[in-house]
């Protein structure tokens, strides 16, 4: 039921990211990513350097397999809770900070002089946060 809960939330208050999340995975689809459930989320190895997460879809450089991946997979996963709560908001309060926050090179110079984590930034704090209360072992 939880599940049928998370679909139906992602596809309608979380409308705007969960179809962007589609369009990127159905592309990847036909490119041969490879995929698999988490908690009723739908994950997807892509060529991307890092994660995304549009909704009910998460993107990953490899499906998890190691310690880091799971840990990247939960942090992912938190970012689609942030999704389910905030809704049409997540776009514009999460996801474009986050994605300037780790592309812009100004910002990246800036994190590596004064050696700020990538997880300092509240859009990434937050997620680490949520992600650190999902037990590790979870049922997918």
């Amino acid at each position: 039921m939880k599940r049928v809960l998370f679909t139906l939330w992602q596809c309608t208050w979380g409308a705007p990211q969960t179809l962007a999340g589609l369009a990127v995975w159905l592309w990847g689809r036909a490119h041969g990513w490879p995929g698999q459930g988490y908690r009723g989320a739908v994950v997807s190895a892509w060529g991307g350097s890092a994660g995304l997460s549009l909704g009910l879809f998460v993107f990953l450089p490899a499906l998890p397999g190691g310690a880091g991946g799971a840990r990247l997979l939960r942090h992912e996963y938190a970012h689609c809770l942030q999704s389910l709560l905030l809704g049409p908001l997540y776009l514009p309060v999460i996801a474009l900070p986050s994605a300037v926050w780790f592309r812009l090179p100004a910002l990246r110079r800036l994190r590596q002089a004064k050696s700020i984590p990538y997880g300092a930034f509240y859009t990434e704090r937050w997620a680490d946060a949520w992600a650190d209360r999902l037990p590790e072992d979870s049922a997918r």
